[in-house]
């Protein structure tokens, strides 16, 4: 277990039972720096004066939700670190929210009611796993991709990319190389 009592982390949810459990849990992980926030406004004060090293957002949040908190973290110019990991805890658990949460900058996904050995999987994931950020067109965020092709020796990550005429024949050229393994 990681020593977390110099990590500042900030949980923001609306609703008070469940802040307060959270806080609770991440007391018992170890953590001592806990700040809370009941609103996507207050959480990004707090953020801000803060500057804490972890966030947990709720989606639903009221006027500013957790995907706009992590979109306003992720985009402001006045915000404090753009790259700090956050941690999206929610209800809402089909595959079309989890995508949006992941185009909208979150950088792990934990699905509510959970027990404590899953936030603390996520906070261990975030901790040993670091993910690099992107920023293209309107994303800035972790890296969407988890997945590693040990095949793949280029620089494109897609098909879609653009290649030259030689390097899509290279392409082709490895793909049945890497087939015929």
């Amino acid at each position: 277990m990681y020593n977390l009592k110099n990590a500042g982390i900030l949980v923001v949810e609306d609703m008070a039972p469940m802040l307060a459990l959270t806080k609770s849990i991440l007391n018992i992980l170890g953590f001592q720096d806990i700040y809370g926030a009941t609103s996507g406004e207050e959480a990004f004060e707090v953020f801000q004066a803060k500057k804490p090293d972890l966030v947990i957002t709720d989606w639903a949040l009221g006027e500013m939700n957790g995907i706009d908190l992590t979109n306003k973290i992720r985009k402001d110019p006045k915000s404090v670190n753009p790259y700090v990991p956050i941690i999206l805890m929610t209800g809402y658990s089909s595959i079309p929210r989890v995508e949006i949460a992941r185009d909208g900058g979150i950088t792990e996904f934990l699905v509510k009611p959970f027990m404590a050995k899953d936030l603390y999987a996520r906070i261990v994931q975030v901790v040993e796993k670091p993910r690099q950020f992107v920023e293209s067109g309107d994303f800035f965020g972790p890296d969407r991709r988890r997945r590693k092709n040990p095949g793949y020796a280029g620089t494109l990550k897609r098909e879609s990319d653009d290649l030259t005429d030689e390097e899509k024949i290279m392409l082709i050229d490895l793909q049945d190389e890497v087939s015929k393994l």
